[in-house]
């Protein structure tokens, strides 16, 4: 997400903390590296220039030539400016019963994955969706968005020929089943032409509590001309799918100010859970390199749940065996893929794109899985005849089986020591995989 624009940037700051104290000059230089670099990541130029004189403006008005920790009194200036030009962090509204929320966006935004994902989200915060086809020009469009609705376990509807009368429809249907919020995917229109001319009259009869414009980010600052058409309809939040796959950051840091409304959620990934709440500082952190620990938190709290919970209880005892191992491995499999999670932590950025880690982790896991209950539980047992078997069922060799049982053994160290709040000198943290 964002590398081009990350690595930039992290050159940048690395240069001018490297200077010591900085000079008005050195500070203009480093300003103008940064809006070279926004502007080759496809971010508007009028966004680009505001920014820059907003940050220009306070490293003056603060001084930051003369800071004792210059470099990083500016990084914190654009950390903030840039969190700015992302707008607040928004929340659906939500209102009504039900609650009604209509996508809208260009062809090949990714709306209907959307819908699927948006289905997701809300069931696991409580609530009981109910997703609406009102695509009556997509082949397979409704299959699609039934199949998607059984996968993540939510009620389907389908408006048919007439959407504007099937949306209605489904308002009441929903009333009668007792569910509260309707998710309606609608067709979406090709770059340059206006959106079908039924979701005006849609919109005005369901009253929408939230109109989510659907944009796909890899677009770049073109996704700025793209939601002009749409916004007659009311929209009130943006949701920017395939960040994952952005190099950029265009859409991101353009479209909030330059179409008025809020990023609401992003799509990371293809995945139904590959969908996140948009918070712009923590936006801007990953941006800038500074990692997201929060949003890692939430990823391995919601993987885990209540089993990687009990483990860290156990571990708070002093307890720490071979499955409460595992089960932090399977919630880091569940939490999405290692080089996005690794990505959240500040400087594992480039780590995370070492596919070896990928590799590894997997060979952790084959290893564990291998051994028996009692084992996991006792793994001082496990002598050469069992490390033969977990070879054989693992794939892997005496010697990687050797090498997790003296990683898991000084793990277990640390976690005894930790329990009785003694951390032996030099041990800051887990001791590291070692290939």
């Amino acid at each position: 997400m964002f590398e081009s624009l990350t690595d930039r940037l992290s050159q940048v700051f690395q240069r001018l903390r490297g200077q010591g104290r900085l000079s008005p000059a050195e500070v203009e230089s480093g300003l103008r590296e940064i809006r070279q670099a926004l502007l080759a990541a496809d971010v508007h130029y009028q966004v680009v220039r505001d920014f820059l004189s907003r940050v220009e403006e306070r490293a003056t008005g603060e001084k930051v030539a003369e800071s004792l920790t210059p470099a990083q009194q500016l990084l914190g200036i654009v950390r903030q400016e840039m969190a700015a030009v992302m707008g607040e962090a928004a929340k659906l509204r939500l209102a009504g019963r039900p609650a009604v929320v209509v996508l809208v966006g260009p062809a090949g935004s990714g709306k209907t994955t959307t819908a699927g994902k948006l289905a997701r989200y809300l069931a696991r915060k409580g609530r009981k969706p109910l997703l609406v086809c009102a695509d009556p020009y997509r082949p397979a469009a409704a299959e699609q968005l039934a199949t998607l609705a059984a996968r993540v376990g939510v009620a389907f509807a389908q408006a048919g020929a007439d959407p504007v009368a099937g949306v209605a429809a489904a308002v009441d249907q929903a009333r009668r089943d007792l569910l509260d919020v309707l998710i309606v995917d609608t067709p979406g229109a090709p770059p340059g032409t206006p959106p079908p001319g039924f979701l005006g009259e849609m919109v005005a009869r369901v009253k929408p509590g939230d109109v989510l414009l659907v944009l796909d980010a890899m677009v770049g600052q073109e996704a700025v001309g793209m939601a002009a058409a749409f916004a007659p309809l009311g929209v009130t939040g943006v949701v920017l799918t395939k960040l994952d796959g952005d190099a950029r950051g265009g859409a991101a840091l353009s479209l909030p100010s330059r179409l008025g409304r809020p990023v609401a959620f992003v799509g990371v990934g293809e995945k139904p859970e590959d969908l996140e709440a948009f918070y712009p500082e923590r936006m801007a952190d990953r941006i800038l390199g500074l990692g997201d620990l929060a949003g890692l938190a939430e990823k391995l709290e919601e993987a885990g749940g209540e089993r990687l919970a009990a483990t860290a209880a156990r571990a708070r005892e002093g307890a720490f065996t071979l499955d409460d191992f595992l089960a932090q491995l399977e919630a880091m499999v569940r939490a999405g893929p290692l080089d996005q999670l690794l990505s959240r932590i500040p400087g594992l950025g480039k780590m995370a794109a070492d596919p070896e880690l990928e590799v590894e982790l997997k060979r952790t896991r084959a290893i564990i899985q291998s051994m028996t209950v009692e084992e996991r539980r006792h793994p001082h047992i496990i002598g050469a005849s069992r490390k033969r078997r977990i070879v054989r069922g693992s794939g892997t060799t005496v010697q990687e089986v050797n090498q997790l049982l003296s990683q898991y053994e000084q793990a277990r160290r640390l976690v005894h020591e930790l329990s009785r709040r003694r951390v032996p000198p030099g041990r800051g943290g887990f001791p590291k995989m070692t290939r």
